[in-house]
């Protein structure tokens, strides 16, 4: 019942959708696997510069939470191949599904390199097609099984694998390219400028104080057996926080009731704005948390992940520019919390943090762009 209501759900990529080649084509064809909001913001300078620059590029999507809506939202060119499944089998069932569907736009594609993060459906149909296969991948797999098993999978057949240098991966130096706080790609300033227009349109002042926590959906195959913040934090934060200003809440989910009149208005194309005018943001996401880091933005994050062999892109956040906190246990964050926003927050403060950090940082897009087109006309 549950393959068979995935498999009505999913959709395909109609031959109609994919760009195919042409006699005046003559820059390289870059085919991006997109199945996550993150990665929409991760690739989508790379996919402005790579046209700008005269190469053709096209996105297979999926069906999971906002991607769709914000491939839409950028004018970027997608078809969507797939549905996230809703169980373990569901998820196995569109693996096959999405290896299947994204052969099919490849080949008539004809893409010259695949550009995806660690996707077993990207390596193996770069693989059947003859083209390369670039991986930009800084997400821990803490289940140990699930870590072999997707390495296994996919590393024998990637070519070029773009991640942090302290990021452990069974690949050799010669396919390793460094790539450092991926989130850069879309949030230094050469490609993010803050709109506050974008805030105040759907009722949000950015000049008074406003807070927001984030609930992540803690279902993906890296977070198995690990949790994030409760509903009862959830709340008890909400009520902490609205002492000193607007309290906003963004979820993967549906809110609890009782909290559903603090759900953030914005349309998701608008997260980083809100981010960036946030005077504090708390949550157990990962990615949120390195994203209100590196706008400038105090962030304490809460997961049972956090420990001492956590991403280094947190410990470097948290121990060499002071921009991030990270709590195992929920209650120690909601104290930190506590004594931030009684102490009160320098925003100057924050934002000198941050500048130190861009100055200090390479630029993530133009690095990624280069390994593309770079790997892609390897022999």
């Amino acid at each position: 019942m549950v393959l068979s209501a995935t498999l009505e759900r999913g959709t395909s990529a109609p031959d109609h959708d994919v760009p195919t080649p042409s006699e005046s084509d003559s820059g390289v064809r870059v085919l991006f696997d997109i199945g996550h909001p993150a990665q929409v913001h991760l690739f989508r300078n790379a996919l402005s510069v790579l046209q700008r620059g005269g190469h053709e590029t096209f996105v297979a999507s999926r069906v999971k939470e906002v991607t769709v809506e914000l491939l839409d939202a950028y004018g970027i060119d997608h078809a969507p191949i797939t549905t996230r499944g809703d169980s373990f089998p569901g998820l196995m069932w569109e693996l096959l599904l999405r290896e299947k569907r994204l052969l099919s736009v490849a080949r008539r594609f004809e893409p010259d390199v695949i550009v995806s993060r660690l996707s077993p459906a990207a390596a193996h149909v770069s693989t059947v097609v003859g083209c390369r296969n670039v991986v930009v991948s800084d997400t821990h797999i803490d289940s140990r099984l699930m870590r072999i098993l997707n390495y296994r999978m996919t590393l024998p057949f990637v070519d070029t694998v773009c991640a942090p240098d302290s990021f452990e991966m069974p690949v050799s130096a010669k396919k390793r390219r460094s790539l450092d706080f991926q989130e850069l790609a879309y949030l230094h300033p050469q490609y993010f400028e803050p709109e506050p227009f974008a805030l105040s349109m759907y009722g949000i002042d950015p000049t008074e104080p406003y807070f927001l926590i984030r609930l992540a959906g803690w279902d993906a195959y890296h977070d198995v057996g690990h949790r994030g913040l409760s509903p009862e934090s959830a709340r008890e934060l909400v009520s902490l926080l609205s002492e000193h200003g607007t309290v906003y809440l963004s979820a993967e989910g549906d809110l609890p009731p009782d909290l559903a009149d603090h759900a953030l208005p914005t349309p998701p194309e608008a997260i980083h704005d809100v981010l960036y005018y946030a005077d504090l943001y708390v949550g157990d996401s990962g990615t949120m948390s390195t994203e209100a880091a590196l706008l400038g933005t105090p962030a304490i994050r809460t997961n049972t992940m956090v420990g001492d062999d956590d991403e280094n892109v947190f410990h470097e956040l948290e121990d060499r520019y002071g921009l991030l906190s990270s709590f195992g246990d929920e209650d120690r964050a909601i104290e930190a919390v506590k004594r931030l926003v009684e102490a009160g927050i320098d925003e100057a403060e924050w934002h000198r943090k941050r500048d130190r950090l861009i100055e200090e940082q390479p630029d993530v897009t133009e690095r990624m762009v280069e390994t593309i087109l770079e790997t892609a006309t390897e022999q």
